[in-house]
Order: C-alpha cells, then structure tokens, then sequence
C-alpha cells in the first residue's frame, strides 16, 4: 500500500513481530510501538510481570525493529490502562463477577486510545498480531471474522470493538497457522521465532488476584459461608473476591464428591456450592450490547453463540428484553454461565456482536 502508515502495536512476541514485517512486505509504511501500560516505576518489578508489559517486551520490538528497518516507538498508556481495565476488573471480582481484562484493554487501549495517538501521527491504520480477519459485509458493516486457524482463533476477545475501529485495522496474521508465522519469523532472523506465547493477565501473572487487590489497598470483602442451594451453611468461604462460578479446586472444604460453585450471592455474603449438574443452565441475560456485523441481533433464528474464549460454543435463540439487554435461550443446558464474562454471537465466521453476562 503506497504511501499508507500503518502503526503495529508490538508486545515484543512473534506474532505481532511478523505482523510488522508482513505489512511491510505489502508495502505499507510501518511504524513499531510498544505500549507503556505497568503501573510501577521500580525496575524490578515491572520485570517482574512479563508477558505484554515487562521491560523485556520493549527490549524484543525494538530489536524486531532494528532487525526489519522500522522505527520504533514506547508509548505511555499507563493512566487509561488504569482507568479501563485494572480498576474495572478490581470493581468486578470485589462485585461476585468475574470480568475479562483483555477484552477491555482490546477495547479501550489497544484500539480507542492507540488508534487516536496514532491518527494524531499521520498513520492510516492500527495493526495487531491479533488471529482475526477484518470482513466488510454485504449490509455495508465492518465485521471480525474468524483466521484460517481454530486453534489460535481470538475473534472472541474483539467483539467489542466499533466500526470506526474496525475500517482503522489491519489483522495480517489472521490469514496464517500458527506455525507458519514461526516459520517466518525463523527465516528472516527474528530471534522471538520460538518465544513462549503470554497466556496469564499480564498484571496479575501468577493469578493471585486476592494479594494483588490487596497490594492494591483494595478493601476486599470479608468472609462468609459457603450454603448449599437450600441455604444450609456447609462451611466458610475467604470472600467471594476469591470464587468464580464452575469453579472446583482451591475451595478449601471437602465432601465425598466433586463440588462446584454454582452461584455467588453478593446480598448475603454467600457462595453458594453445588454438583457438576447445577452448574448448568439453559438461558442468560446480557447488557452493554456492541452490535458490530449487524444493526441488530437476529430474533428469528439461532445463532451460534459462546461464553468464554476457550468455550466450544453452542446455539441459542436471542430476543430483546430492552435497546441494551438480551436474553439468550439455549438450545442445550451450557456449563458455568458466568457474570462478568462476555457472550458473542457468530454467523458462521463472521462475528455479530455480543455483550457482557449479567445473569
């Protein structure tokens, strides 16, 4: 693409390096950033959280960037990081919910806040090493679309994004498997060819979210009893902070079979405590709707829906209770419904929209 900018966001791993060099293999003129987004200054510990956000992620992108001819760039996001992920995800876990950072920081600081700093430097676009493809339908919207590779598919994590935002980006790896990408980057010298893919939310690493929220100086919620689904109390549990619906190990308190989470009641301070059964639900109700290959979600049919980004998806009918509340019914029960996750709604490859689980 002569003469176009394209800005990659560069987390320092292999995808989003090949990223950068497919763009300018096409032609496209490709500036290198990294995003400041750790919240501490002391050295050590910004190591000490890895992944997308550890000084060793700026070291590998700018030698990427030495490497492929391109400038590279760090640039401070460290407030809005802040504001849209860190403090909504303390507000969530300390509510009985369960939210999903990622999806929030895809949302509102790699797209809403990369995108305008990079328009604001002349660039055309923002690019990722996100697996995705980016569609413009027949309706005339902007759409996600799932990549060639159901292993690596992210499609889930970036509903949530505008159509602004979506004629703004370029998903390059999204046409690749992912050992392909290695490949390429093994053929032209990059030394993150090999380099282990982040999988833990990158400001909570060892995914103790109780001794981050309170190294936080959050004030978590206290203890109280785990119940069974007629209210009997079974035990104590350390503060619903700590539980998430589905969830079996780590519960502190034993019995003859399996057991799980099946409800967290934030009125009484329960967690409430069930068999594989109970945690299986046939319907859900969701807010905060972004409506992204269709102006509205489909009432007469069903779509091929899932609940978290591991999930293997199952079908439901959707009908609207308000402009911003579905309720989802599904074809067969699903497993662990939870609050706070997201929903999203597909036609085939193409990603709908979705919202977030209130219930």
């Amino acid at each position: 693409m002569q003469n176009k900018t394209v800005v990659v966001g560069m987390s320092g791993g292999v995808d989003s390096s090949v990223a950068a060099y497919l763009l300018k293999e096409q032609g496209y003129n490709v500036i290198g950033v990294t995003m400041q987004i750790w919240q501490k200054d002391d050295v050590s510990a910004v190591e000490d959280n890895g992944g997308c956000c550890g000084l060793t992620a700026v070291d590998d992108a700018r030698r990427v960037c030495d490497r492929l001819g391109i400038p590279h760039y760090v640039m401070n996001f460290r407030d809005i990081f802040k504001h849209e992920v860190i403090d909504d995800f303390i507000s969530e876990y300390v509510s009985g919910r369960t939210p999903n950072p990622c999806i929030r920081c895809n949302r509102y600081v790699k797209w809403e806040a990369l995108l305008k700093r990079s328009l604001e430097i002349g660039a055309d676009y923002i690019a990722t090493g996100h697996y995705a493809r980016i569609s413009k339908l027949d309706n005339g919207r902007f759409a996600i679309v799932k990549s060639i590779t159901d292993k690596k598919d992210q499609t889930y994590a970036l509903y949530n994004l505008t159509q602004e935002q979506l004629s703004r980006t370029l998903f390059p790896v999204g046409e690749y498997e992912k050992d392909e990408i290695r490949r390429i980057a093994e053929e032209i010298g990059l030394a993150v060819a090999h380099k282990k893919d982040s999988q833990d939310i990158c400001f909570v690493p060892d995914d103790d979210y109780g001794r981050f929220m309170r190294e936080e100086g959050v004030e978590l919620p206290p203890p109280g009893d785990f119940v069974d689904k007629e209210g009997n109390k079974l035990g104590e549990h350390k503060g619903i902070h700590q539980y998430t619906i589905g969830q079996r190990k780590g519960l502190g308190i034993a019995f003859g079979t399996p057991i799980y989470v099946c409800d967290i009641n934030t009125d009484n301070n329960q967690v409430v405590l069930g068999s594989n059964d109970d945690i299986f639900s046939s319907s859900l109700l969701c807010k905060d709707l972004n409506h992204m290959g269709v102006e509205r979600f489909p009432e007469d049919k069903e779509i091929f829906t899932k609940i978290r980004y591991g999930s293997k998806g199952e079908y439901c009918k959707i009908t609207y209770l308000g402009e911003d509340l579905c309720r989802c019914d599904f074809v067969k029960p699903v497993r662990a419904i939870t609050p706070g996750q997201a929903v999203v709604f597909y036609d085939g490859d193409v990603v709908l929209g979705g919202g977030i689980i209130t219930r």
